[in-house]
């Protein structure tokens, strides 16, 4: 690490949970983010600064002028470009030394195994149950740790998950049945601070992960915009689980 990055990196390096081994892990680091929009955005964005050393992020949309309100990784001189490539350009530009890598066809079958496969640590910003039941078979396949978060009107929710042997997976929790209009903004609506607050918890649970500071975040956690209240809820495994319940 050279004095440059030092400096850069000092606010880090100066806690004890991180230290200089910790910031040096950090930008060893592979994430690979599926979604480059309200939680993938500021992720992103809070992952480069940090000193991620290499990003992936997948996204197959386009940015359109209804995403400013709250895609905080594009601008208005963005519209009509690949999410993708907007968000990596935004995340270089806060951080030159960030390799970012845009994915701009949809993954799926052995391009999203090999990409999930390829990253220390995954996180899910997608709007779709079927892409986060795609998501969550890879990294239970590769047993890579998956950030999964979600926001929708006033409501959002984050869960970690790291595939050890008495762990859940994202399939203990819905299955893998679920309405993807029931996660879409644009069928109901988000209110744009609330991607803010879990696309940053998201990060910040990443760089715990990947630097070794404090303790991973357990079962599933809720949070309501309008009262302001975080709830707590223990997450087991299930044992009939369809992905993750022993053969």
């Amino acid at each position: 690490m050279n004095d440059e990055a030092l400096l850069r990196y000092s606010r880090h390096i100066m806690l004890d949970e991180i230290d200089i081994e910790g910031q040096q892990r950090l930008l060893d680091a592979h994430v690979l983010i599926v979604g480059a929009g309200g939680l993938g955005s500021p992720a992103a964005l809070y992952l480069a600064s940090a000193g991620v050393g290499r990003l992936s992020i997948a996204d197959d949309d386009h940015v359109e002028l209804s995403n400013l309100q709250r895609q905080i990784a594009h601008t208005q001189a963005s519209l009509g470009e690949s999410k993708a490539r907007s968000a990596c350009a935004a995340a270089r530009a806060l951080n030159p030394d960030c390799q970012a890598q845009p994915l701009t066809t949809r993954l799926s079958g052995e391009a999203l195994l090999a990409a999930v496969t390829e990253a220390d640590l995954v996180l899910d910003c997608t709007d779709r149950f079927s892409s986060r039941f795609a998501i969550n078979r890879a990294c239970v396949a590769s047993r890579t740790p998956l950030i999964s978060g979600a926001a929708i009107r006033f409501s959002g929710q984050l869960a970690v998950f790291d595939h050890a042997d008495d762990s859940p997976c994202y399939a203990c929790l819905y299955g893998e049945q679920g309405d993807d209009e029931a996660l879409s903004c644009a069928e109901s609506g988000v209110i744009a601070p609330l991607v803010g607050v879990i696309g940053s918890f998201q990060a910040l649970e990443a760089l715990k992960w990947l630097s070794g500071a404090g303790r991973a975040h357990r079962g599933l956690s809720t949070f309501d915009a309008l009262s302001g209240e975080w709830r707590h809820f223990a997450l087991p495994r299930d044992p009939a689980c369809p992905v993750c319940a022993p053969r």
